[in-house]
């Protein structure tokens, strides 16, 4: 599947973060409910001067409703002359433009065989959690979930440790119709900080959706005791949805990174991440591509 920009046309890569809490997800919605997305296309077509032209944009991973992100890459295709005429104001006019819970940090063009989405080999993203008695600091209400039983880092470690690697992470995914649920989970730690705020670091090749936060909600379960630090493994394990796996609330996540490889390598990679794939296991689930249909999230 070719991913030529096509002539006249410069690929533009966009470095943003927003904070989620009155987004409807990134993705643009039937019936005009807010999106980062819509935000974005409206503000750039508006300070571009484009009238009744929408230049849509690819992310690198769609973030659902309430998530926030840090690090959120994306890119856009614009007529060669447009961005000649408007690269060097853009930032400034972006920010003028754009609401104040979403902003774009660097706009440039981006080098051959760049995509956003499928051009990328890991996403990063943090899960923030308090067990503290008194519960969230007002001020990080909308970034940090209370959890109100004490949480033991340690066994959350042991669990998190059994998870890595290339598995069908089914069960901590929602399926959906021709996506695979295959995953390469390539880090899964937590750290308690000196505020007391513990934080997950979840880095993959890619997400299914409800990943990160059903991985987050078992690890709890295990780090309040409830559950022993084997039982994350042997729901992966089973392959199907556990009712016991509790998808945690959304303000908690943030996108905090996405990571290529070297210019050299874009293009290689933009064609690899839309292969099938299964495991190399009988019975093993397949279909779908690499970056699970979305990209994203979680």
């Amino acid at each position: 599947m070719s991913d030529e920009v096509q002539p006249g046309f410069v690929r533009v890569r966009l470095d943003l973060s927003y904070d989620g809490t009155e987004f409807h997800g990134w993705a643009k919605q039937v019936g005009g409910r807010r999106t980062v997305q819509a935000e974005i296309e409206d503000a750039l077509r508006t300070v571009t001067r484009s009238r009744d032209t929408t230049y849509e944009l690819t992310v690198a991973g769609r973030t659902d409703a309430g998530v926030h992100a840090r690090g959120q890459v994306a890119h856009v295709d614009l007529p060669q002359p447009l961005w000649e005429e408007h690269r060097e104001k853009l930032l400034r006019r972006l920010a003028g433009r754009l609401p104040h819970d979403v902003r774009v940090w660097k706009a440039e063009e981006a080098p051959g065989g760049f995509n956003a989405r499928f051009s990328a080999i890991w996403r990063r993203y943090a899960y923030r959690v308090t067990d503290h008695p008194g519960g969230v600091d007002p001020l990080l209400r909308g970034h940090v979930l209370w959890h109100d039983w004490p949480l033991d880092v340690d066994a959350m470690n042991t669990a998190a440790e059994r998870l890595l690697g290339e598995h069908d992470f089914a069960a901590y995914c929602r399926r959906r119709e021709g996506a695979t649920t295959i995953r390469t989970l390539q880090e899964l730690r937590w750290e308690r900080g000196a505020d007391g705020i513990l934080m997950a670091t979840v880095r993959a090749d890619a997400f299914c959706h409800n990943m990160v936060r059903a991985l987050v909600g078992a690890m709890l379960f295990v780090g309040d005791g409830h559950r022993s630090p084997d039982w994350p493994a042997k729901v992966l394990a089973a392959g199907v949805r556990d009712s016991a796996v509790h998808v945690v609330r959304p303000h908690g996540l943030t996108l905090e990174e996405v990571g290529y490889p070297a210019d050299e390598l874009l293009a290689a990679r933009n064609l690899e991440a839309r292969n099938k794939r299964s495991l190399p296991v009988a019975g093993s689930a397949a279909g779908g591509s690499l970056a699970g249909g979305r990209g994203g999230c979680c």
